[in-house]
């Protein structure tokens, strides 16, 4: 069986004209979500449309979460309560405990925390494990879900994130997260035989840092969270399209 996926976003928190920055990767029939902005569920849509693939979250087996930053987890929320309240089961969540630690104190409880169940009843307290289920992703070995194999790595970003390894299918895809260039990270994932990184401004990495590495390495690399004014024709590595389906 193949691995796949199809970026459902490719811009940054910043972006005027992409959706941000998340993949629906597929294997075996199953889709896992890396990251999951707003609006998650439009995104599946639009991107069912361009690719000729149905995603929906019926479809979604789970949700590798890299960091809590909005533009990579504010759909988490919908998701949840989408799977809550239409299709009756708790959304497995993947990621490294250092993430998951704030993510629901930190993050998800201020819309979560409390629901009213029935007509004129009070609002009832609801917790992470009412809506989600947390599978720890560690650095220390590969985790199984499903089909796929996951390994993780820490990014030097603003705050607890890491990068991830996705085997399936007897391939692998390399996923930087938000990152600053980071030389062993990207040896790391260079391991794998498609390697999707980021560019950007700030704590990113720059374009010409990644435009200088080997042409073999670039080769097999793709670009995305790039912002709106990145020269697309000009760069020497190829730039994710959003909603195209891609094959690793």
């Amino acid at each position: 069986m193949s691995l796949t996926f199809i970026p459902l976003g490719v811009g940054d928190a910043f972006s005027a004209l992409r959706y941000s920055s998340c993949l629906a990767v597929e294997a075996e029939g199953q889709v896992l979500l890396i990251d999951c902005p707003h609006p998650i569920r439009k995104m599946m849509r639009e991107a069912s449309e361009s690719s000729g693939v149905p995603i929906d979250v019926d479809r979604v087996a789970g949700v590798a979460l890299t960091h809590l930053h909005a533009d990579h987890s504010s759909g988490l929320e919908g998701l949840g309560y989408f799977s809550f309240f239409l299709l009756h089961r708790k959304m497995p969540l993947l990621t490294h405990a250092s993430v998951a630690k704030r993510l629901w104190e930190g993050h998800l409880a201020a819309g979560m925390e409390c629901l009213i169940e029935k007509q004129g009843e009070a609002p009832n307290p609801k917790h992470f494990e009412d809506y989600f289920t947390h599978t720890p992703l560690t650095t220390e070995a590969p985790v199984q879900f499903g089909p796929f194999s996951i390994e993780c790595r820490f990014t030097y970003h603003h705050l607890p994130t890491t990068a991830l390894r996705i085997k399936a299918g007897g391939r692998s895809l390399g996923y930087s997260a938000d990152t600053s260039f980071d030389e062993g990270l990207i040896s790391w994932l260079a391991e794998a035989d498609l390697v999707i990184h980021e560019t950007n401004y700030g704590v990113h990495t720059p374009y010409a840092k990644l435009a200088e590495l080997p042409s073999e390495l670039r080769a097999k690399m793709k670009l995305i969270h790039y912002p709106d004014n990145f020269d697309l024709q000009a760069s020497n590595i190829e730039p994710l399209a959003q909603g195209r389906r891609y094959t690793v």
